[in-house]
C-alpha cells in the first residue's frame, strides 16, 4: 500500500482512470493495526485496485469532504468521484472487507 502523503497528491491519485482504494487511517487507532493483520492477502486477491493509504490525522479537511467519520474506512475513487465507502464498523473481520469489496465487482 503506498501512503499518500499531500493533498495533490491524493486529488490526482483519485482523478484517475483506474479504480483506487484509500484507506484512512491513524496511528493511534487499533482498529486500524488489526486491519494491518489481515489486509495483505486481500490487496493481492483484489489486484485490480491499485491501494492507498492516508493518515486521518494528516488530513482533517478530505475526511470531512468525504464523510470518514471513522478508522480505518476503505474508500473506492475513480474519475475524481467516490464509489464506494467501507465505513470503520463495518471494516473489522476479513469477511467484512471482502464482501465490500465482491460486492464492488
Amino acid at each position: 500500500m503506498i501512503e499518500i502523503t499531500t493533498v495533490e497528491q491524493f486529488n490526482e491519485i483519485i482523478s484517475g482512470d483506474q479504480k483506487v482504494i484509500v484507506k484512512f487511517f491513524a496511528g493511534w487507532c487499533p482498529d486500524c493495526t488489526r486491519m494491518d493483520m489481515f489486509i495483505d492477502p486481500i490487496v493481492e486477491e483484489y489486484n485490480q485496485y491499485v491501494w492507498y493509504s492516508a493518515n486521518r490525522d494528516n488530513f482533517p479537511e478530505l475526511a470531512e469532504k468525504y464523510q470518514v467519520m471513522g478508522i480505518p474506512s476503505l474508500l473506492i475513487f475513480q474519475n475524481g468521484e467516490k464509489l464506494a465507502h467501507l465505513h470503520s464498523a463495518n471494516a473489522k473481520s476479513p469477511e467484512q472487507v471482502t464482501d465490500f469489496l465482491a460486492a464492488q465487482s
